[in-house]
């Protein structure tokens, strides 16, 4: 692991790291920040944050403003990218897919499958990489949240894991990709026709089939461009209402999709996490 860029922020360090996967076949970037209140004989929660769309590590730590939080909290939150980049990584025109548009699901259809294995890149790669490297993380206490197409890797990764991420949230989270068309038309590409193959990856169908113990709490926008077509709350409503899956699923006035609805509700995240956590 190389560390590419170091910053003080508000005490504590924001660290951003890269490293050769051997899961996606290529160089990975990262970015961590650590509280102030890590030391060598403190263990701390570790949050992780997936991001939506075209995004990188860099958007939530430049734009949401977590870390004045993550500070006076005493909780890690790490930002993995989303999706493998390179040359020689498959790529598409398109903003909604390739690059830039993981989906945190593995690959099964060519030219992705090499590459494309976000899910486990983070469950299981990045997460031992993290916590052998930094001594502060405790693996014993993790949450997972997102925005966006990051929701949606929050959820779906909380529900087939909670023992391992214990805690969750999202933000205008994709809740049913499913029935929506940047999901339909990326799990086409990754996982092919047969839409049986893509229930595992779809927060609505695993909720139904094995509810947490756990209360997940989620934002959005009622003015946001994508709520009707593209992240269609009321369905994951319904199916957490059928399942008894704990949800509080806040529908927040005149916010859209941007980081300045995230910067906003950000705060409230993270309690949450604490909440469950601890601090």
């Amino acid at each position: 692991m190389e560390t590419v860029s170091s910053w003080k922020s508000f005490g504590g360090t924001l660290s951003v790291h890269e490293h050769d996967s051997a899961v996606c076949h290529c160089p990975m970037q990262f970015a961590v920040y650590t509280p102030p209140a890590a030391n060598d004989d403190t263990r701390l929660p570790v949050i992780w944050y997936l991001s939506g769309l075209t995004c990188n590590w860099s958007n939530v730590m430049e734009k949401s403003g977590l870390q004045r939080i993550a500070a006076r909290l005493g909780v890690m939150v790490v930002a993995p990218d989303t999706s493998p980049r390179g040359d020689d990584v498959p790529n598409d025109d398109a903003y909604d897919l390739g690059q830039g548009a993981g989906f945190y699901l593995s690959a099964s259809q060519s030219p992705w499958s090499t590459h494309y294995h976000m899910d486990r890149y983070i469950v299981d790669e990045l997460s031992e990489l993290v916590f052998s490297q930094f001594p502060s993380a405790d693996p014993q206490r993790q949450g997972i949240m997102g925005h966006s197409m990051g929701g949606h890797g929050a959820l779906t990764l909380h529900l087939k894991h909670p023992e391992t991420y214990r805690s969750v949230s999202a933000l205008s989270p994709i809740t049913a990709p499913m029935q929506v068309p940047w999901g339909e038309k990326a799990f086409t590409a990754y996982l092919g026709e047969d839409r049986s193959q893509w229930a595992d990856y779809d927060a609505c169908e695993l909720v139904g089939k094995r509810p947490s113990k756990a209360q997940i709490l989620i934002d959005t926008g009622d003015a946001d461009p994508f709520l009707d077509e593209q992240l269609r709350p009321q369905l994951f409503i319904d199916a957490c209402k059928d399942a008894d899956q704990a949800l509080n699923y806040r529908m927040q006035n005149g916010y859209d999709h941007s980081y300045w609805f995230i910067a906003s509700v950000i705060e409230d995240h993270l309690e949450h996490h604490c909440s469950v956590l601890g601090g």
